[in-house]
């Protein structure tokens, strides 16, 4: 009899394991690497809600690719190997044949959260009219900007408003913004340690990683600030490395790579998966507000953000070791700041 008990009991536990794995979630996030780290905790928050097997992304390749097994995203798919766009047609222009790639795409999850069209847009509808040819399933639009004048946390307002629309009470939606988001390993390190003895660094010093670049000029503190500093720390016990981004290799003058190159060491061209490797390695990061930025303090690395015109209210990085400098307006990106790259210095002290 204890013998048949166990069996059943196995067996039930299997079948509770077997549904759970079937019962999924997938969040569609076009925007960038910024956009897709500031997205992980309402990823935990739906995981976790619904006891899910699993939650999957849908967005741009090169920022979605590393989150799987270093994060709380089972699985990605890159947002340009389907057909999206045709879902952005009046519904009665909307079309689907048998056995269509989109029916197929939807047809394993039972919550689709996306970031793509309004709430009641066209895209919502047809959306809705796709996931209902193979199954019954929820379907939730969230805004990817905040309101005008909002001054909630991105992350936050993103899972208040998840939390509004399922029926999850409130105090479930809680963000921490201290939480760790994004998990290295020791292949990540053991790239990284490769990567700064090509480059010359000496790994018994403490590393301070530079990145002056982001995706709008106006967010880029004026590059005199960033030499500075570098100038300043460097010292016999630590290392500073630039790193430029693709934004960065385009719009810095030759002469201002030449300038960075006078005062330290600096690597660019690096895939996401060597700026994790690059960061595991550092102990500490200054950028502006950027992907990356934010890709380091969501690694727990001690992170400096600096904001101009950028609220930190809304776009702060979230992270157990962040401090935000907040910068002068307009004159952000147009003059050295004396005062601030003292502030920036004093956060710095090991």
């Amino acid at each position: 009899m204890q013998a048949e008990d166990d069996i059943l009991s196995l067996w039930e536990a299997s079948s509770a394991q077997s549904a759970r794995e079937g019962h999924r979630a997938v969040i569609l996030q076009p925007g960038a690497l910024g956009d897709c780290i500031l997205t992980l905790p309402l990823v935990k928050l739906v995981r976790e809600a619904f006891d899910l097997g699993g939650v999957d992304l849908i967005g741009h390749a090169e920022y979605v690719g590393i989150l799987p097994g270093r994060s709380c995203v089972d699985g990605v798919r890159s947002i340009d190997s389907v057909d999206l766009h045709r879902m952005f047609v009046e519904p009665m222009r909307f079309d689907l044949v048998d056995h269509d790639p989109l029916i197929h795409l939807f047809a394993g999850y039972s919550w689709i959260i996306t970031f793509l069209g309004e709430p009641g847009s066209d895209f919502e509808q047809n959306l809705i009219f796709t996931t209902n040819c193979s199954h019954s399933a929820e379907v939730v639009t969230l805004p990817l900007k905040p309101p005008p004048e909002a001054k909630q946390h991105i992350a936050e307002l993103y899972a208040e408003q998840f939390a509004r629309q399922s029926g999850l009470p409130l105090e479930k939606a809680l963000v921490d913004p201290n939480a760790v988001q994004i998990r290295i390993g020791q292949a990540d390190r053991d790239l990284g340690v490769e990567l700064l003895e090509q480059v010359g660094i000496d790994l018994s010093k403490r590393l301070v990683v530079i990145q002056p670049g982001s995706g709008g000029q106006k967010k880029c503190w004026h590059l005199e600030n960033f030499l500075n500093i570098a100038r300043t720390l460097r010292s016999p016990d630590i290392e500073v490395l630039f790193l430029l981004g693709p934004a960065e290799v385009e719009r810095l003058r030759p002469s201002e790579k030449v300038q960075i190159h006078g005062v330290t060491r600096c690597v660019a061209h690096l895939s996401l998966p060597q700026v994790i490797g690059l960061l595991s390695c550092a102990d500490a990061f200054v950028g502006n507000d950027s992907g990356v930025t934010h890709l380091a303090a969501g690694i727990g690395l001690r992170t400096i953000a600096l904001f101009g015109p950028t609220d930190p209210a809304v776009y702060r990085p979230l992270g157990p070791r962040v401090t935000v400098v907040q910068g002068e307006g307009n004159g952000f990106a147009e003059k050295a700041s004396p005062e601030l790259q003292k502030t920036v210095l004093n956060n710095l002290a090991f």
